[in-house]
């Protein structure tokens, strides 16, 4: 399980630029590293198992986030 660095939409329709993969210094879980590009409120951390789950959103299930081209 893996995501590749680039241009993310989440859910809600906010777009994201994933900028890499770390881990977590005490526990060694997998961390996506990620900026909004909607605004300036820095570089956010999530853990990958929830950067890649679904959610149900408007009775659908859904990507959290989903790589955009």
């Amino acid at each position: 399980m893996t995501v590749e660095p680039g241009r993310y939409r989440h859910f809600k329709g906010g777009e994201y630029e994933v900028l890499a993969l770390a881990k977590h210094s005490e526990t060694q879980e997998p961390m996506v590293v990620y900026r909004p590009l909607y605004n300036e409120t820095g570089w956010w951390v999530r853990p990958l198992p929830m950067f890649l789950e679904t959610v149900t959103h408007e009775g659908k299930t859904v990507p959290r986030f989903e790589r955009i081209v």
